[in-house]
C-alpha cells in the first residue's frame, strides 16, 4: 500500500497552492467585512472603536506578504481566525458546527450511489442489448446532463410542498434536543432522503456509465470464459469474476467526481437550508466573511486530497499490479 514519491510530491505541490488561492482570492474580492461593520456603526464610530475594530480583525495595514506570514503561521497553530459574521466564534468553531453535516450528506449519497449505479452498470453489461440495458443506459445519460439545482427544486416542489410527504428543511426537526435516541436519528434519516435523493441522480449515472463500458471489456477475458466453463452460478460468474475486475475504472471516477459532489452538495444544502457547508460558505460569501470564506475552502481542498489519497490506497489493495509496482 505504500505510495510513490512522486504521488506524495503531487499532493504535497496541490495542497501549497490551495494554500495559496486560498489567501490571494478573498483579497481580490472588492469591499471589505470590516468597512461593513464600522458603517453600521454610523455616529458611533469613534476613532478608537475604528482602530480597535480593524484590530481586531487583522484589518491594519501590514505588506502582502506580512499578511502571508502571518497567514501561514495562523495554519501551523490551526488558527483560522475569528468570523465576522458569527463573532466572537472562532472559524474553526463554525466550521466544526457545519462539517459533520456534510460529511454525512456526502458520504451517504456516495455510498448509496455507488451501490446502486455499479449494480446497474454491471447487469446492463451482463444483458447488453437487452431490455434492461436499453432503458438504463439511455436514462443514465440523462441523470448525468440534469443540473442538482434542477432535481433539488423538483424534489422540494413533489415531496415537499405538493405531497407533504417529507419536511423541506433543515437537518432535524427544531423542536427535538440532539441526542443519542431513536426519535433524534428517525429525524435526522427524514431530514436527510431529499438532499441524497438530490446529489445521487449524478453519481448514479456516472458509475453506470463507467461500470458498464468497463465490464464489458473484461467480459470476454479468460477468466471469465473459465468460469462458466466450471458451471459455476450466472451471479458467481457475473459479480465474484467480471465486476470484480471492472471496479477499479470506477474508483478512478469517484476519485474524478469528488470535486463535483462537494460543489453539488453546496446547491443541495441552500436549496434545502441544509446546515452543512455549502450553506455556511454562501452565508459567509453573502456577509464578506473571509476568514470562514478560507477556511472553508481550504477544509474542502482538504477533504478532496485526502479522498483522492485514500483512493489511491485502495488501488493498490483491489489491484495487486499497482500494489507490486509499488513495491
Amino acid at each position: 500500500m505504500r505510495l510513490s514519491r512522486r504521488r506524495l510530491t503531487v499532493y504535497c505541490v496541490a495542497f501549497l497552492f490551495a494554500i495559496v488561492m486560498n489567501f490571494a482570492v478573498p483579497r481580490l474580492m472588492p469591499g471589505s467585512p470590516v468597512d461593513s461593520m464600522i458603517a453600521q456603526l454610523g455616529p458611533r464610530a469613534t476613532p478608537a472603536a475604528v482602530e480597535a475594530i480593524k484590530a481586531r480583525f487583522g484589518a491594519i495595514e501590514q505588506p502582502i506578504w506580512q499578511q502571508f506570514a502571518d497567514y501561514v503561521v495562523g495554519l501551523a497553530h490551526f488558527d483560522l481566525g475569528v468570523s465576522v459574521k458569527y463573532y466572537p466564534q472562532t472559524v474553526l468553531e463554525v466550521l466544526g458546527r457545519s462539517a459533520g453535516w456534510t460529511a454525512f450528506l456526502v458520504v451517504t449519497a456516495i455510498v448509496f450511489s455507488l451501490c446502486v449505479g455499479v449494480l446497474l452498470g454491471a447487469i446492463a453489461a451482463w444483458r447488453r442489448g437487452g431490455r434492461f440495458d436499453s432503458f438504463v443506459s439511455p436514462f443514465s445519460v440523462v441523470m448525468i446532463a440534469v443540473p442538482p439545482v434542477i432535481i433539488a427544486l423538483a424534489t422540494l416542489f413533489t415531496f415537499g410542498v405538493t405531497l407533504r410527504l417529507l419536511p423541506v428543511g433543515y437537518a432535524y426537526d427544531p423542536s427535538l434536543d440532539p441526542g443519542l435516541n431513536f426519535t433524534f436519528f428517525g429525524s435526522v434519516f427524514l431530514h436527510a432522503i431529499m438532499p441524497v435523493l438530490t446529489l445521487s441522480p449524478y453519481l448514479i449515472g456516472e458509475f453506470q456509465t463507467t461500470m458498464r463500458s468497463s465490464m464489458i471489456s473484461v467480459l470476454g477475458e479468460d477468466y471469465v470464459t473459465m468460469g462458466r466453463a466450471k458451471g459455476l452460478s450466472e451471479a458467481a460468474v457475473m459479480f465474484g469474476y467480471a465486476a470484480r475486475n471492472a471496479m477499479l475504472p470506477v474508483l478512478t471516477n469517484l476519485a474524478l467526481m469528488l470535486g463535483a459532489v462537494f460543489g453539488g452538495s453546496i446547491v443541495t444544502e441552500i436549496v434545502f437550508n441544509y446546515p452543512g457547508l455549502g450553506l455556511t460558505l454562501y452565508t459567509a460569501s453573502v456577509a464578506r466573511d473571509y476568514p470562514v470564506i478560507q477556511g472553508q475552502l481550504l477544509l474542502m481542498t482538504i477533504a478532496t486530497l485526502g479522498a483522492n489519497l485514500l483512493v489511491d490506497i485502495i488501488y493498490g489493495v483491489v489491484d495487486p499490479r499497482i500494489r507490486e509496482g509499488r513495491a
